[in-house]
């Protein structure tokens, strides 16, 4: 692998890097014991008393709807806040099953326990995209090829120009708005993630049948949610189908909202390095730690908000470590960032607002041809 630039390291440095990197790594996973077991053990416990109560919550606001028997207006108030405080339990519910639980455990976190249900080999996400082809885009793909550019399939998700690395053309011009559409529905944008339509349509009859047979799972997993969260549960409301409707919609549309920002914050803020296939010829388990801390960024903030964000918020250390559980990156982080203060490497990490701010401009500037970039400062 080609060092950037930038960086001024000798492959002595770069070896004795990864080194140190290999030590947090082997001493956090031989600490691993009860502690954790039971901490995940909780948040799937907790998770999914917050998604039940909410569902309930929902249902019960209809106690306080006013009908043709009872229109007192001072009963609207409450109904909306008890449906509106029911729909933010549910959306919650799913951010912590999506980031803290499913993420994590189908990346075999925590495989140690050999528990027969909190697995990656038999974990199945409440999410329209099966988890078999999410862990093929994401833990093989995208984790392997973090930020190659041909490779990583996550560098703008295949619709967005997010570097100038990237060629620019004209179907770039609407990203700003594709950018909302791809936060709005990201759920549905991560199902299609593995599919490659190229292949679909232009394939040979092995690879079109292939890619057949991914859609088809696809849209079983994805007709289940549709049915439970857009039938099912809305046909509990009875006459009041289209609240529940309504509250599920919105609970969804948090969920993805909030997911999409969270990984464009680790993946696309200033700075963080984008690489060629020809930067990755003969790359070293070194090397592959240095390209996985500088197309990493950070986030800043609390306990509980680096649980809601799956703790994804610590990007860098998930990158270097995708199979350590997700519990112990606080911990190792202010390690990670010492062994890169000392090396002179750049620890990207910033609040929320700067980093979610820098990776939207970036969006917006560069939907423009190179010589237009300029009129978005980032």
């Amino acid at each position: 692998m080609s060092i950037p630039s930038t960086i001024n390291l000798s492959e002595a440095e770069v070896t004795e890097f990864a080194r140190e990197l290999d030590q947090i790594f082997t001493e956090t996973m031989d600490s691993l014991g009860k502690n954790d077991a039971q901490y995940i053990r909780r948040m799937i416990s907790v998770q999914r008393k917050i998604a039940i109560t909410g569902r309930y919550t929902i249902l019960l606001s209809f106690g306080f709807l006013p009908t043709w028997l009872h229109h007192s207006l001072a009963t609207w108030p409450i109904f909306y806040g008890v449906i509106g405080f029911g729909t933010a339990l549910v959306a919650l519910g799913k951010i912590l099953e999506n980031m803290e639980i499913g993420h994590n455990v189908l990346h075999g976190q925590w495989d140690w326990m050999r528990d027969p249900e909190i697995n990656s080999t038999v974990w199945e996400w409440n999410h329209a995209c099966p988890a078999d082809q999410w862990k093929h885009s994401h833990n093989v793909i995208h984790h392997t090829w973090t930020n190659v550019l041909g490779k990583d399939y996550d560098v703008g998700y295949g619709v967005l120009r997010v570097n100038p690395k990237q060629k620019w053309k004209p179907r770039y011009i609407p990203q700003p708005l594709l950018n909302i559409m791809l936060c709005l529905f990201f759920e549905w944008g991560i199902a299609l993630h593995d599919i490659n339509f190229k292949r679909l349509f232009i394939g040979t009859p092995e690879q079109k049948e292939i890619q057949k047979t991914l859609l088809k799972r696809i849209r079983t997993k994805a007709g289940r949610q549709i049915l439970k969260d857009y039938v099912l549960w809305p046909l509990l409301g009875g006459p009041f189908f289209f609240y529940v409707l309504a509250a599920n919609i919105l609970a969804n549309t948090i969920r993805n909202i909030w997911t999409n920002i969270i990984i464009f914050c680790g993946h696309f803020p200033k700075d963080v390095y984008v690489f060629q296939k020809s930067d990755v010829e003969g790359e070293t388990r070194a090397h592959w730690y240095l390209r996985q801390l500088l197309g990493s960024a950070n986030i800043s903030g609390s306990k509980l908000f680096h649980i809601l964000a799956g703790n994804l918020s610590f990007q860098i250390e998930h990158h270097l470590f995708p199979g350590m559980p997700s519990n112990r990156y606080a911990e190792i982080a202010p390690r990670v960032y010492g062994i890169c203060h000392r090396y002179g490497l750049p620890y990207n990490t910033g609040s929320l607002l700067r980093q979610y701010g820098s990776a939207t401009r970036i969006i917006w500037r560069l939907a423009l041809p190179d010589s237009r970039a300029n009129w978005f400062n980032v």
